[in-house]
């Protein structure tokens, strides 16, 4: 039986693309090794949203090589989409595939066996019209499973080199998404998170259909499903239908990922983010007031060309009053055909560093501020694997990451857990039971009890 591994650098759609494709590989008749074992084919799905991405795909493609220097090595990705002829140049390099096209890779392995010459397969995703159907039952190792609902995205923001290597919104077909929806839930999975390069745009190429329809949906067509999240979702396509979507729900979780990337208006216009700090604040002022205790994330870009002081200042202060429950904090990575590449007022390394620091101090603080508003209640958490201590580890609905003791059979299941200690990374809890598919916990919880903090809700 012939072995093939995996390796996946950077996002969620990554990850999901990288299943999809073991499942091609897994229904030929083919077993899946570590990526640190010999295997016959090694993938590597590359990531190319900074530098760093790019010369860590670079490594894993020559780890893999010197591996084992006989095997058929395959480079899929946004680098490989971006940057083929480069990836061709390394040695032991058998076949590139972009980021297109996927569903036909086991055919171009066993041509990259036979002709022993290396070729690239990488369209121009400028064309590209129609959403890569890649269906994925089931995940390995995950107690969670994403759901790709979108590829591409529209907004060609000045730093993002993503549309280049994705190309443009192509919505996948609601009827697929749902049929998929239902298989995941038959596979005994709990929560499905909906992802896509431009998640919240789902629908802008679709008629009469968007992403608040899509929710609707799920809602109504796959009863057994319990928790529905969403990755990510912009500050414009908040409307008042996808709020009433919200409220209504009893699927969709009490947590939003909303991206700023800048407080300063001036620097939101330079990236060419399509709003001011005074809209994002008013969508999220009124995302809370519809939705209560709802966790709201976001993405912040530091250092972006001729970020001033001020521009800092402002971007810092802004993210203070929003009181966000976590931050990704990312320093501005200067990409090849990119406009903010050209800008002229790059900061140095330097000061992008020490800004970083500064936020990443002051999203710990958020994290635990938010967190400590649930101290003593008893939340809902799917317990997704154990930690270096050996407890469990995994989020409550509204994406408070907690450990735990408890034993294996918990894992992928639906656990009633009190909140004893917040953290900035992790926050600590205690097993108090397991819920039955029916069972949800209400909170708050008077004096951190249990008693009577449970209902039977017939889904």
């Amino acid at each position: 039986m012939s072995t093939v591994a995996f390796h996946t650098l950077g996002c969620k759609v990554n990850s999901y693309d990288t299943e999809a494709i073991w499942h091609l590989f897994h229904d030929k008749g083919w077993a899946q090794v570590d990526f640190e074992d010999i295997a016959d084919c090694y993938v590597i799905n590359t990531c190319t949203v900074t530098n760093t991405g790019d010369k860590k795909s670079r490594q894993m493609i020559r780890r893999a090589i010197r591996r084992n220097p006989d095997a058929t090595i395959v480079v899929t990705g946004c680098y490989a989409q971006v940057a083929p002829d480069e990836i061709l140049e390394i040695p032991g390099v058998d076949l590139v595939i972009g980021t297109q096209g996927r569903e036909k890779i086991l055919e171009y392995v066993e041509r990259a066996q036979e002709e022993k010459s290396p070729f690239k397969v990488v369209s121009s995703v400028r064309k590209q019209r129609e959403f890569e159907e890649l269906d994925v039952p089931s995940f390995n190792d995950r107690t969670r499973a994403s759901l790709k609902i979108q590829e591409g995205c529209n907004n060609f923001c000045t730093f993002c080199i993503i549309p280049y290597s994705r190309g443009f919104i192509r919505s996948r077909d609601p009827q697929n998404v749902i049929r998929q929806a239902k298989k995941l839930v038959e596979a005994g999975y709990y929560e499905i998170v909906l992802t896509g390069i431009h998640t919240g745009g789902y629908g802008d190429d679709l008629e009469n259909y968007n992403l608040a329809d899509l929710l609707r949906d799920l809602e109504e067509k796959v009863p057994d499903l319990r928790r529905i999240r969403i990755s990510s979702i912009e500050a414009s396509e908040l409307d008042d239908k996808m709020i009433d979507v919200m409220t209504k729900s009893t699927k969709i979780v009490r947590h939003l990922h909303i991206p700023l990337q800048a407080g300063s208006n001036r620097v939101l216009d330079r990236m060419n983010r399509k709003y001011t700090i005074e809209e994002f604040a008013e969508a999220v002022k009124k995302v809370r007031g519809a939705l209560g205790d709802v966790a709201i994330t976001s993405d912040v870009i530091v250092g972006f060309p001729g970020e001033t002081v001020e521009d800092f200042e402002g971007t810092y202060n802004f993210i203070k009053d929003q009181e966000f429950a976590d931050l990704h904090v990312f320093p501005y990575s200067r990409r090849n055909f990119t406009p903010a590449a050209k800008y002229k007022d790059q900061l140095t390394e330097r000061e992008k560093e020490a800004r970083v620091t500064r936020l990443i101090q002051l999203a710990n603080t958020l994290q635990v501020k938010y967190s400590t508003r649930f101290l003593g209640d008893v939340l809902e958490v799917i317990p997704e694997e154990r930690d270096e201590n050996g407890q469990l580890i995994g989020y409550t609905d509204n994406y408070i990451k907690v450990v735990f003791d408890g034993d294996d059979e918990l894992l992928g299941e639906v656990c009633a857990v009190r909140l004893d200690a917040a953290g900035p990374e992790v926050s600590q809890g205690t097993f108090v039971e397991r819920l039955t598919f029916t069972e949800k916990v209400i909170a708050p919880i008077e004096e951190g009890q249990f008693a009577g903090a449970m209902e039977l809700e017939m889904l």
